[in-house]
């Protein structure tokens, strides 16, 4: 099923795979300034929580700090056969699961659970997702009457009221909404419209003329009509070539990722009553109607020359390509809950093919996934009884707090900001919102009827469950307690209209969070996944809110400038890199992931300074505090990705490929410079005068 759109629009991740958002303590005494850190007498009693085993000391830290802390790591590790990549996230991931299916298990070996429970509903999916004996004896016989009813439409008319129910069912369709607060008004819900449609990962795999991108499209045709053979239509070969030719004139549509990160290009209100009037060629009564919200007024449309130009392309197509195209989404979206033989038909190009990943996850493994995603905080509230420790949330708080301080008089010192927008941006960190661990109110999944065999008939309910609890958003008070990630997810993410940073249960583990470990790898992991989140609040998409969440302008033209032309700075320093040969990383499209690192490293150094309290640090394992700060950071970014995936990543991903996120970030910290006594014509050097510092 496709993915829900509310993440990629409203909130932004620590990696890929998102949620969102709540308030925090104001703390306004300013700690003294710290005395700088002095070598001293080697502590062996203390645990650096610094992996030295992954090392490869003949790589020097000047020139490459990334090997030289994961070195060994990269040598001795090889990627599972059912992953496109592996790192330190993948690895907790994988520990996540584990940690989920042993809870999965047990709750399924109840017995004589109620009918309706949330035991015998976790229970029956999973035994749902494992029976491949009923679906093989299925077949395509789960969606067949969604098929008929996509043939049966006998006009364009009807065909708008078939865009409606495809969205209820979680399919691809050319665009789609969600709801979440309005930007401008954050304490009201509205509906989000949004570009969508498309069976590749992004636009530009469409238009590219390599030979790697045409050889690719011949296969992705090849592959719709395989799929269209397995679910016994008869002109399989020809309607591939109709859908994929409609799916390029969709894509010609399509904004850029670049513009469509910018939030004031992609905040446009409109009139429901008026949506006609920019695309008059679809019946949006009847789409409205049939989606459940006719009574909405307002609906922000992202991106409003895609819709103008789709409403045309809606009547210039004719209904049976448009029907060969929902039979494709239909088929598509539900491969992994049909047939064996489809599902791995699906897996062949999506997982082979586009991610270069030579073998399929255990069924197991993906059993547990569709638990977590359509189950998530049910399986969410044993995930936290038994894998987190109060003292670890408590520990949680104290660095938040201690990072907001360090934020706080980075704030204050900054040299190109005035003092009319400091006082904005310190009002905006004060009103920052931490969660952690898990929500303080659990979701109610009363309603949702699960069966033991029955899956895709779980899957269609999940979605219709889904989508009931977005609109039914429409005219209610802000939920603030509300979580877009569950507890066991290895992830964080910041959300601008709360303003709120949520750092789930799960991550907080090593190499992140290590609760034995001296305090210096802690600052540099977990500090660091902090201020990230935090500075987000302050990259150059989150900045266009202030403290309540409104997308507004609050700082001055000349600070502004200022900072544009600093953030244009690292832009051009990521776009220098060359992951692949010939291929580099888009500096603007991953330019709020970038500012992220560099602020939140920056501001997570300074928390550390402050927690030394004005004395000496130890030094571990022969490394100084300092050392062990910087080598927190980069042992989190230990990851390796398959060539397919890493290209599908630098066209798709807001992130950077993790080798870069450790080293792009050092290389412009003079703290990191110093640390290691890095020189000009080592690896890691660069000018000072080259170097960007934001916060």
């Amino acid at each position: 099923m496709k993915k829900t759109l509310i993440a990629s629009a409203v909130c932004f991740a620590l990696v890929t795979a998102c949620g969102q958002q709540e308030p925090a303590k104001n703390t306004s005494n300013e700690a003294q300034p710290q005395k700088s850190e002095k070598s001293i007498v080697e502590k062996t009693d203390l645990n650096s929580g610094i992996e030295l085993a992954n090392m490869d000391k003949s790589v020097r830290p000047q020139d490459d700090f990334f090997r030289h802390v994961n070195g060994a790591w990269l040598d001795k590790t090889e990627i599972p056969a059912d992953k496109s990549s592996y790192g330190s996230f993948t690895a907790l991931r994988d520990k996540s699961r584990e940690d989920v299916k042993s809870i999965i298990e047990e709750t399924a070996k109840l017995e004589n659970v109620e009918h309706g429970s949330d035991a015998q509903k976790v229970g029956d999916l999973y035994r749902s997702y494992m029976n491949t004996e009923i679906l093989d004896k299925l077949g395509i016989a789960p969606i067949k009457p969604e098929l008929e009813k996509i043939d049966a439409l006998k006009n364009h008319d009807e065909l708008s009221t078939y865009f409606a129910e495809a969205e209820k069912l979680s399919l691809t369709t050319p665009f789609g909404f969600w709801v979440n607060n309005d930007s401008k008004n954050p304490t009201a819900y509205i509906m989000y419209m949004t570009q969508s449609g498309l069976g590749l990962p992004d636009k530009e795999y469409y238009f590219k003329t390599d030979e790697k991108s045409v050889e690719l499209r011949e296969k992705y045709v090849a592959h719709i009509a395989r799929m269209l053979k397995l679910a016994g239509i008869e002109t399989a070969e020809n309607d591939a070539k109709e859908i994929m030719a409609l799916e390029t004139e969709i894509a010609k549509l399509h904004w850029s990722r670049v513009d469509n990160r910018n939030r004031d290009k992609t905040y446009n209100k409109y009139e429901i009553s008026k949506l006609a009037e920019l695309a008059s060629d679809f019946n949006w009564q009847n789409y409205f109607s049939h989606a459940g919200v006719a009574n909405e007024k307002e609906v922000i449309v992202r991106q409003p020359t895609y819709l103008e130009g789709f409403s045309k392309l809606f009547k210039q197509t004719t209904l049976d390509n448009w029907k060969r195209y929902f039979k494709w989404s239909l088929i598509n979206n539900t491969a992994n809950i049909l047939s064996t033989e489809i599902d791995q038909a699906n897996f062949e190009f999506y997982g082979k093919t586009l991610n270069g990943t030579p073998e399929q996850e255990a069924r197991w493994k993906r059993a547990v996934s569709s638990v977590n995603s359509l189950l998530g905080e049910v399986v969410g509230k044993i995930y936290v009884k038994k894998h987190f420790k109060p003292e670890a949330k408590a520990r949680m708080v104290e660095l938040v707090e201690n990072l907001r301080e360090a934020y706080r008089q980075a704030i204050l010192d900054l040299d190109w900001m005035g003092e009319e927008t400091k006082k904005q941006a310190i009002d905006k960190l004060n009103k920052f919102t931490p969660k952690i661990g898990y929500p303080d109110k659990w979701r109610d999944y009363s309603s949702l009827e699960i069966s033991a065999d029955d899956l895709a008939g779980n899957y269609r309910r999940a979605s219709l469950f889904s989508y009931n609890r977005q609109i039914n958003k429409l005219g209610k008070p802000i939920d603030k307690t509300e979580w877009f990630m569950p507890p066991q997810t290895v992830n964080a993410y910041y959300n601008p209209v709360m303003n709120e940073i949520v750092f789930p249960a799960a991550i907080l583990q090593p190499p992140f969070f290590n609760m034995e470990a001296d305090d210096a790898v802690n600052y540099g992991g977990i500090g660091g996944v902090i201020g990230h989140e935090m500075g987000h609040g302050f990259d150059d998409q989150g900045a266009k809110s202030d403290g309540n969440g409104v997308l507004r302008n609050w700082w001055t033209e000349k600070d502004l400038e200022e900072f544009k032309l600093r953030t244009g700075k690292l832009a051009e320093q990521y776009s220098a890199f060359e992951p692949l040969p010939g291929e580099h990383i888009n500096g603007e499209m991953t330019l709020g992931e970038n500012i992220g690192d560099l602020g939140g490293l920056t501001i997570a150094h300074r928390a550390y300074k402050l927690s030394l309290e004005g004395k000496d640090a130890p030094t571990i394992d022969g490394l100084t505090g300092e050392q062990r700060f910087f080598m927190g950071w980069a042992q989190v970014w230990a990851y390796k990705f398959r060539d397919e995936a890493l290209r599908n990543r630098l066209a798709t991903d807001p992130h950077s490929p993790a080798p870069y996120r450790a080293n792009g970030t050092l290389m412009n910290m003079p703290e990191f410079m110093d640390a290691y006594d890095v020189k000009q014509g080592d690896g890691m050097f660069r000018k000072p005068e080259e170097r960007v510092k934001i916060w």
